[in-house]
C-alpha cells in the first residue's frame, strides 16, 4: 500500500459568517474517504489565533503547514473582483515551501463564481514556483446551490468535475513529490 500524501485545504476567507465553511464542509465530505490523501486544514482564522501563542507565530505555523503538504486546494471567494486579503497574507507568509507543489482551486461568488480571483491567484502561485491546475470547481451564486444544512441541491453535477480535478491533482502531487525527492527544487538553479 502506498503512503498517503497530505492534501491541505486552504480556506480563503476570514470573514465572520463566511460561506467558505459551507464549501469546505462539502469538499471534506467528498474527500474524507480518500485512500490517496490525508486532509489538513489551513485557515486564516486559525492563523490569526496563533498570534497570541508565544511558542509558534503565525508565519512559523503557516510555513510548517505548507511544508508538510504535498498538494493544495484553495477554497476562495471573490470579493470585489479579487481574492481576499486574508488569503494573500497566508500565501505571502511563506516562500520556499510552496516550490514545486500543485495547487487546485474551488472558487465561489456571484455570477462569475470566483474565476477572477482564481486567475489572479494563478499569477501569485506562479511566482512561488507552484504548479496550478487548469481543472477546478466554480460555484456561481454559490448560496443558491446549497441547502440550509450545507448540502448541494444537485451533488451529481459537481462530482464529475471534482473527481477530474482530484485525479489530476493526485497525478501532479505524486509526480512532483517524486521529483522533489530525486532533485530538491532549490538545487536546480543553485
Amino acid at each position: 500500500m502506498t503512503e498517503k500524501m497530505t492534501l491541505a485545504l486552504i480556506y480563503g476567507s476570514a470573514r465572520q459568517g463566511r460561506f467558505c465553511d459551507t464549501i469546505a464542509s462539502w469538499l471534506i465530505r467528498e474527500l474524507e474517504t480518500s485512500d490517496v490523501f490525508s486532509l489538513t486544514i489551513i485557515d486564516p482564522v486559525r492563523m490569526k489565533s496563533t498570534r497570541g501563542d508565544k511558542s509558534v507565530g503565525p508565519a512559523e505555523w503557516m510555513e510548517r503547514k505548507v511544508a508538510e503538504a504535498d498538494a493544495f486546494i484553495v477554497i476562495t471567494p471573490e470579493y470585489n473582483h479579487g481574492y481576499p486579503a486574508a488569503l494573500k497574507e497566508m500565501i505571502d507568509a511563506v516562500y520556499e515551501p510552496w516550490h514545486a507543489k500543485p495547487v487546485a482551486f474551488v472558487s465561489y461568488g456571484g455570477a462569475s463564481g470566483g474565476i477572477r480571483a482564481v486567475e489572479q491567484l494563478r499569477q501569485v502561485f506562479g511566482e512561488l514556483h507552484a504548479v496550478t491546475l487548469r481543472d477546478g470547481i466554480s460555484f456561481a451564486k454559490a448560496w443558491s446551490k446549497f441547502d440550509a444544512a450545507g448540502n448541494l441541491y444537485k451533488p451529481e453535477e459537481m462530482r464529475a468535475p471534482l473527481f477530474l480535478m482530484i485525479d489530476r491533482l493526485t497525478w501532479w502531487a505524486r509526480t512532483l513529490k517524486y521529483a522533489r525527492k530525486a532533485t530538491p527544487y532549490n538545487e536546480i538553479a543553485a
